[in-house]
């Protein structure tokens, strides 16, 4: 197999185990030796330009041969179970969706496919549009220089996405309608599918919606609001797939668009019984998720034990 020409292809000589090498790079032992070589400009900004002199300039602290490839053994059983997890997680999340897709009618249908023994006599779902079930209130249009210090938080999409994100506060009074409160159901209704759009249960501090997000009010009281959370993926889905083919993308949706949507609705209990159980279904997910970060973290802290820091001879 060829390799293109902005890439640099070697072997190793004998005494050096590939393995280690692949872990020495992943861990980054080149990396500060080449930061002098990185590019800056309007156009070239953080760009790594390196000669294969340069690159085969590289000093790497190495052991003997058998200690190589015990480290490389070491950190290769790390990965494989890194791997095993991050399939366990892959798979709990189809089962899920697989799931989602029998205790939901099928488009043309008015019952699921798969239904609690309690409700097998239960008759058909009801058909509701999204106006009938629920009020969109929409946020607030903040200019960048509105944008304070301190204040009220703005809540963003940046924020919805990411609790780390950094907010940004209007000092400026809170209509009511616009204020949020940790548990409120918000639904973005612009942003890229799969990620930043649709809809989710709001846990940061109280704020204000930018205007990009809706806060979504229950009006019909036969909708419980664990359910309303699943109706509303189901209406990102079905946008997913009626507009992108489910591919990611970055779409808007208007209101007058989003009211119109029509969904099947089952009885409050039906309702609590199929959001329990996806419940119970996503805090397992979650659950194998944080033991997936967990054995990340833990190889991570077992490359910087087991390869010498920078200017350190032993380790």
């Amino acid at each position: 197999m060829a390799a293109p020409n902005v890439f640099i292809a070697f072997r190793l000589k004998a005494g050096y185990s590939n393995g280690f090498f692949q872990y020495c790079f992943e861990q980054n032992q080149h990396g500060n030796q080449l930061k002098k070589h990185i590019t800056s400009g309007a156009r070239s900004n953080g760009l790594l330009n390196i000669s294969k002199n340069t690159f085969f300039g590289i000093e790497i602290a190495t052991p003997t041969l058998l200690e190589q490839q015990k480290i490389a053994d070491c950190l290769a059983s790390a990965d494989a179970l890194i791997a095993a997890q991050g399939r366990k997680v892959d798979a709990l999340k189809a089962h899920k969706k697989g799931l989602m897709q029998q205790l939901f009618p099928q488009e043309g249908e008015t019952q699921p496919r798969l239904r609690f023994p309690e409700f097998r006599e239960a008759g058909e779902w009801e058909v509701r549009t999204i106006e009938e079930m629920f009020s969109l209130i929409n946020g607030c249009a903040f200019k960048p220089e509105d944008w304070q210090t301190s204040g009220t938080p703005i809540i963003r999409i940046q924020n919805l996405n990411d609790p780390s994100a950094e907010f940004n506060y209007s000092q400026e009074p809170v209509p009511e309608r616009n204020r949020v409160e940790p548990g409120d159901l918000l639904f973005a209704w612009s942003g890229t599918l799969g990620s930043s759009f649709g809809a989710r249960i709001w846990n940061g501090p109280s704020g204000v919606l930018n205007q990009h997000i809706f806060k979504v009010l229950m009006d019909d009281q036969q909708v419980t609001l664990q359910f309303a959370l699943l109706v509303l993926a189901k209406v990102e889905e079905e946008i997913a797939r009626r507009t992108h083919g489910f591919k990611a993308s970055f779409v808007h949706v208007k209101k007058s668009d989003l009211v119109k949507v029509e969904m099947l609705l089952p009885s409050p209990r039906e309702q609590q019984r199929i959001a329990d159980c996806l419940t119970s279904l996503d805090d397992l997910i979650a659950a194998e998720s944080r033991r997936l970060d967990t054995l990340k973290t833990h190889k991570k802290g077992l490359m910087q034990l087991l390869f010498p820091s920078i200017g350190e001879a032993e380790v």
